[in-house]
């Protein structure tokens, strides 16, 4: 499948396909290094989530309130 083709799909269809990749790597880390500026990125993230700037969401309810307004 192109990246065009991904484009095209329903966003339910993307969370799909995102949630079956996030399995697999889930599933199959193999002590891949992870560079520097996901590192950087990541480590960002939970600075604004520690500090209060941001919050978690529960993802089943995310998935649940997808294509509401």
């Amino acid at each position: 499948m192109t990246v065009e083709e991904l484009k095209a799909l329903p966003t339910t269809e993307k969370f799909q396909i995102m949630e079956a990749l996030w399995e697999d790597l889930r599933t199959r880390s193999d002590g891949t290094p992870i560079s520097q500026e996901i590192k950087d990125m990541l480590d960002a993230r939970r600075a604004r989530f520690r500090s209060g700037e941001s919050r978690m969401h529960d993802w089943d309810a995310v998935r649940g309130s997808l294509g509401r307004s």
